[in-house]
């Protein structure tokens, strides 16, 4: 007789209580396939119960415990808990489970990933967060320590146009959107207004230069989006929610309608470069791009951008080579006035 985690007792030979037709026939199925997806499962952080496990994977529950023995085989470290709230975790263990990852190339990647992640750097987004909490969940003790010593440890020349967050910032809500557990933080407003909020994390979003996440506000009843550089104390309170659909289109796009509404502009950039396209790409931040090729000698900007006008002509300014702006007009007077500014400073 053997005992799952979630307290459901069975024989070898006995049939799994709470597991139909359709998860006996598929208990045969591509062994290795269904240990990916078993492990992918538990790399979110949260507990498992065996009974949904069973039903994520379409199997006997008497399935899922010789897979998870499969797993604990082959080195990584899952915990059991018993009792009716019980279930299946994969926990930090006393050596990396067996990934195609040692420990340098680990401690690389986990410190790529939050120097990226706290700065907002364009191409470093939800998915990349996303691997850093997995990465990060099974790291053990001593590699943690010696990821946080070298970020303590290293002050970067640059760094992106927004403000720095806390990669734990990150991952705690990453964590808790993938996991659909209801996420709780301190908040401050534009106007300097603080308030605590409860929600339901539905996406994190990197604009480029900053993070956003977009939520529903238990307490206002209502979708919301928060600069995550204006959030502090976030944790997840461990109580589950059912994902609720997205009242417009995807995670991005909300975002995008959320700051029209909120009064910030959107404007059609039309810049004209005295440089190579790859020149220009190189220092331009991806949001803006692409570049479009007139000669070998020069390219042209095209796109559309929410960004304050005084961040685009800064942003052009200390691009290192000659440009025409020929629109929106505000940015044309914003360049202009910032010209004659730089002018009067060494006259």
């Amino acid at each position: 007789m053997t005992t799952d985690a979630d307290g459901t007792t069975g024989t070898a030979t006995g049939r799994d209580v709470g597991a139909g037709a359709g998860a006996r026939s598929s208990a045969g199925a591509d062994t290795p396939a269904r240990l990916f997806q078993l492990l992918s499962l538990l790399q979110t952080p949260r507990e498992w119960p065996g009974a949904e496990l069973s039903e994520r994977l379409g199997v006997s529950r008497r399935t899922v415990r010789r897979d998870i023995d499969r797993l604990r085989d082959l080195g990584y470290p899952v915990r059991a808990s018993q009792g009716a709230a019980g279930g299946y975790r994969l926990v930090a263990g006393k050596a990396m489970p067996p990934l195609v990852l040692d420990d340098e190339e680990a401690v690389a990647i986990a410190v790529g990933l939050r120097a990226g992640a706290g700065h907002a750097v364009e191409g470093v987004e939800e998915a990349s967060v996303r691997a850093l909490a997995k990465l990060e969940q099974v790291l053990p003790g001593r590699l943690r320590h010696r990821v946080s010593a070298l970020q303590i440890a290293t002050t970067p020349l640059t760094s992106g146009d927004g403000a720095s967050i806390a990669p734990e910032t990150l991952t705690v809500m990453a964590s808790a959107a993938a996991g659909h557990e209801r996420l709780r933080f301190a908040y401050r407003a534009g106007d300097g207004t603080e308030s605590r909020r409860l929600t339901e994390p539905y996406r994190l979003v990197s604009t480029g230069r900053r993070w956003y996440l977009v939520a529903y506000d238990i307490d206002r009843e209502d979708w919301r989006t928060f600069r995550v550089d204006r959030v502090s104390e976030p944790f997840a309170t461990g109580a589950r929610f059912v994902p609720r659909e997205l009242p417009r289109g995807d995670a991005a796009t909300f975002i995008r309608e959320s700051m029209w509404r909120g009064g910030q502009r959107s404007y059609e950039l039309d810049v004209t470069f005295a440089a190579p396209a790859a020149f220009v790409t190189a220092r331009l931040p991806s949001a803006l791009g692409p570049v479009q090729p007139v000669d070998e000698q020069s390219c042209r900007l095209r796109c559309e951008s929410s960004d304050s006008v005084e961040w685009l002509a800064v942003r052009l300014a200390v691009l290192d080579c000659e440009f025409r702006v020929r629109g929106p007009q505000e940015l044309v007077e914003c360049v202009g006035e910032m010209g004659a500014r730089l002018n009067r400073s060494v006259s």
